[in-house]
């Protein structure tokens, strides 16, 4: 049996009980089901066929070692935005040289750690990193694998704060610098181009943005050949949606179609780098009931879980599933579940429909991807345990925080 289910009334993860596990684990509690891990992204690899591609797992989604030691094992590439990420990938078991690093803002200690490591590529995402990253690398004596990070101007009509393919938009280089850029990558001696890359936004659920998007980049990738630049692979990038309320999850399988159609006969690997689609569905984070509370206006469920374990309502004001971990007859009531921090954006839903009792457990369904990984401190609380269900047995792969702990790094004056 795998999954997230309800099995007579009680919620199971692969199997197991959920009030089980967290009887045993306490609250807040994060569940990651391992059987739903590995299904998602086989299906992203199953999806390519014999075509030649990579499946660079978005390390910023979730970056539990547990979670990486088991996509490692599956033979996933990783897809990283700092030092700290390319060092948990490392001790997670994955070879640097399935390794690719994206983001904006690489330090020059960031840069050596990765050449030094010999890992697979760069995005590179401005004509200045590049500059850096030549000196770099020639310093070092080597020459670093490198692929621009293109911003194709496509509207992928998500939320702003993680809209990534506009023009307004942080990342990547301007498509009209892209030809300039190459040939200055091209001509370093200590730069090795080798490919392109693209991101336009998450939480996509429609085919038709990325479309817009391989189109362009197709268009560029024939505009360099032209130009003596050939390419080994094309990096679609990430943001594949899921379903968290009514949403249709992307279909991956028409994806890849579209992908590979775009490509044709060209000689180009090709590179996705999901993250949410293939963890989100993965977790729950289970909360106690703490309190029942009334006043003239709206009744609140009072839960131990709150914004600083779960930001994404607050930061977004995302929806995400809350549903009993055990069905109750209790009459039915509208709740804001709230949690304890001083934070009038403290809440993990709004206007939700429970059947619940103090001292019930709460689950956030969905909760697999920027979840745990964005938690914080806030309120000095200490962060939730994370626990992998393997192979018939709920593990802990992430101990609960001790407040003593937090502020061990501390001292007074």
């Amino acid at each position: 049996m795998s999954g997230i289910e309800r099995i007579g009334g009680h919620l199971h993860v692969d199997g197991l009980p959920l009030a089980s596990i967290t009887e045993t684990h306490g609250t807040p509690l994060y569940v990651y089901s391992r059987d739903i891990l590995e299904q998602n992204w086989k299906t992203f690899d199953r999806a390519f066929g014999a075509v030649p591609h990579r499946v660079c797992y978005a390390v910023k989604a979730n970056s539990n070692l547990a979670v990486l030691s088991v996509l490692a094992k599956l033979g996933s590439s990783f897809d990283i935005v700092s030092g700290g990420e390319l060092k948990r990938v490392l001790a997670a078991g994955a070879p640097a040289d399935r390794v690719v690093f994206s983001g904006v803002g690489k330090t020059i200690a960031e840069m050596e750690q990765a050449l030094q490591a010999g890992i697979l590529c760069f995005n590179i995402e401005s004509t200045d990193e590049a500059t850096r990253l030549g000196e770099v690398a020639e310093r070092l004596g080597v020459v670093a694998p490198v692929s621009f990070r293109i911003n194709p101007d496509v509207d992928a009509q998500t939320h702003p704060y993680i809209s990534t393919g506009l023009k307004e938009n942080k990342f990547g280089i301007a498509m009209e610098e892209a030809t300039a850029a190459y040939k200055a990558a091209a001509a370093h001696a200590h730069l090795s181009v080798c490919g392109i890359d693209c991101h336009i936004g998450s939480q996509l659920t429609s085919v038709e943005p990325f479309e817009a998007a391989f189109a362009r980049m197709i268009a560029l990738v024939d505009e360099l050949k032209n130009l003596g630049i050939e390419l080994q692979h094309i990096d679609f990038g990430g943001g594949q949606g899921i379903r968290y309320s009514d949403e249709e999850p992307l279909d991956i399988n028409q994806l890849a179609n579209a992908a590979i159609k775009a490509v044709g006969d060209r000689p180009l690997e090709i590179w996705m780098e999901p993250g949410r689609a293939i963890v989100g569905p993965a977790g729950v984070l289970v909360t106690q009931v703490e309190y029942l509370k009334q006043n003239s206006e709206k009744a609140f469920a009072v839960v131990d879980g709150a914004m600083n374990d779960l930001i994404r309502p607050a930061l977004y004001s995302a929806w995400q599933p809350i549903v009993p971990v055990i069905e109750s007859k209790q009459p039915a009531r509208v709740y804001d579940v709230v949690g304890p921090v001083c934070e009038s954006a403290d809440f993990l839903g709004k206007d939700r429909e429970l059947s619940i009792s103090q001292g019930d457990y709460l689950a956030v369904l969905a909760s697999g991807a920027y979840a745990f990984v964005m938690s914080s401190n806030y309120n000095t609380r200490a962060r939730a345990a994370e626990v992998m269900v393997s192979e018939g047995q709920a593990r802990l792969v992430r101990k609960r925080e001790i407040v003593d702990e937090l502020f061990a790094l501390e001292s007074t004056v």
